[in-house]
């Protein structure tokens, strides 16, 4: 891997595009640094207790805790990517825009943007009424909190640009690795933290192990799943073109058992943390948030049920967005191929979209386990400062292994050898 590596450095294009990528997740991290003006930061950390807000920080990158300008993390642009992919659905003139090709998708991009900004704002409005009515603000008033907000709306603003710029001119997805830069970075401190309580006495070594076992496995059924496949043989027709006989070789489509990779973990987080943020808007002592308290943290049964279901949910809506059947099953037909024993066209379409749904039920339900096994794991264990899960494990093997792909990608296209053999 070593020499690969330096394979990367040689090429000029390619190391342009990793040194931009470093650039502006630097900027994010320098970012998640700088502190929202007015706040009192001792009675912000008596407020933001407990495991939803504390996976919250990990995602952020600490940027929550600390209450930077980053600290809404890039959450209202994944809930406004949402909102508009089901609009695409539901109403007409957005499904006609998505299906116009890549000017269209530009459009739905750039609404998706102003319907960030819209949530980012009423966010940061409802976060800054919550820590005015907690004594958090230093001077409560409208200026504070209309500063407050906007500068937390900045903040998403900037990190959905960063994203953009990523995907555009850097390695991998931007918005992914975001999100992967802020969970690296809360490593070393969720280390520290299961190395106090077992130093104080309050976890023991064999618990440790167990989870360093789980942690593992984990890891190795990421991989793995990632890169199983359903390969569906496909036979082409043999035809003569002037002298020459083309076709009649046979090749296959994979379908992939995860096709839909860490983007279904991503949509769920953002709405798993839906109901805090409600309860943040409301008072610490109100029936709303005694609910989530007692319900709605990672050790409870109801919302790991409720949060596996939602992975499934986004596994199944996410594939459906980027996988057609019925345009695979068309580009099949016109070149001339057809499954063996399925009937070229619609026949085949079918058949397609069953093997696929019974490959994402697969992929979804492996999802939601990998997702929640840690949780309770650390339930049984007692580790109560490792807010680590499945979840960030998830997003970064896949998002590690989605970047190492497009590198790999792009060493192949010039002859060299990949990172995954």
């Amino acid at each position: 891997m070593l020499n690969q590596f330096q394979q990367t450095l040689k090429i000029g294009d390619l190391r342009s595009k990793l040194l931009f990528t470093l650039m502006m997740l630097l900027v994010f991290r320098v970012g998640a640094h700088i502190p929202v003006p007015g706040i009192n930061t001792e009675a912000l950390q008596q407020l933001l207790q407990g495991q939803l807000f504390g996976f919250f920080d990990i995602i952020s990158g600490g940027a929550f805790k600390r209450f930077s300008v980053f600290a809404m993390s890039i959450t209202p642009y994944i809930n406004a990517s949402i909102i508009m992919q089901l609009l695409t659905v539901v109403v007409p003139r957005l499904e006609e825009l998505n299906k116009e090709g890549q000017e269209g998708k530009k459009k739905i991009a750039q609404y998706t943007r102003y319907g960030t900004v819209v949530l980012a704002f009423i966010q940061a409005i409802g976060m800054s009424i919550a820590l005015g009515r907690s004594g958090a603000i230093a001077n409560p008033g409208l200026g504070s909190y209309l500063l407050i907000a906007v500068s937390l709306t900045a903040g998403t603003a900037m990190l959905m640009w960063i994203g953009e710029m990523i995907t555009e001119r850097g390695i991998g997805n931007g918005i992914s690795l975001i999100i992967f830069c802020g969970i690296a970075a809360r490593i070393p401190s969720q280390i520290a933290g299961v190395g106090q309580e077992v130093s104080s006495g309050m976890a023991g070594y064999f618990q440790v192990v167990l989870l360093l076992i789980v942690v593992l496995v984990v890891i190795a059924a990421v991989v793995a799943m990632n890169e199983g496949q359903r390969r569906l043989p496909i036979q082409y027709a043999k035809r003569v073109v002037g002298r020459r006989m083309y076709g009649g070789q046979s090749t296959f489509l994979p379908l992939k058992v995860n096709a839909a990779g860490v983007i279904p973990i991503i949509f769920a987080m953002s709405l798993g943390m839906f109901p805090a943020t409600i309860g943040s808007w409301m008072s610490p002592t109100s029936g709303f948030n005694t609910f989530i308290n007692t319900y709605f943290n990672q050790s409870d049964l109801l919302y790991n049920v409720f949060y596996a279901a939602l992975i499934i949910f986004f596994t199944y809506f996410y594939v459906a967005i980027i996988f057609n059947p019925l345009d695979v099953a068309d580009n099949i037909k016109k070149n001339g191929g057809f499954v063996p024993g399925i009937r070229p066209g619609r026949p085949t379409a079918e058949y397609i979209d069953r093997v696929l749904s019974r490959l994402t039920l697969a992929g979804g339900i492996f999802l939601a386990l990998i997702a929640v096994l840690p949780n309770i794991v650390i339930a049984i264990t007692g580790i109560k400062s490792l807010w680590f899960g499945g979840t960030a494990l998830l997003i970064l093997v896949g998002v590690a292994l989605d970047t190492m792909k497009q590198v790999e990608s792009h060493l192949l296209l010039r002859s060299y050898q990949g990172f995954v053999k």
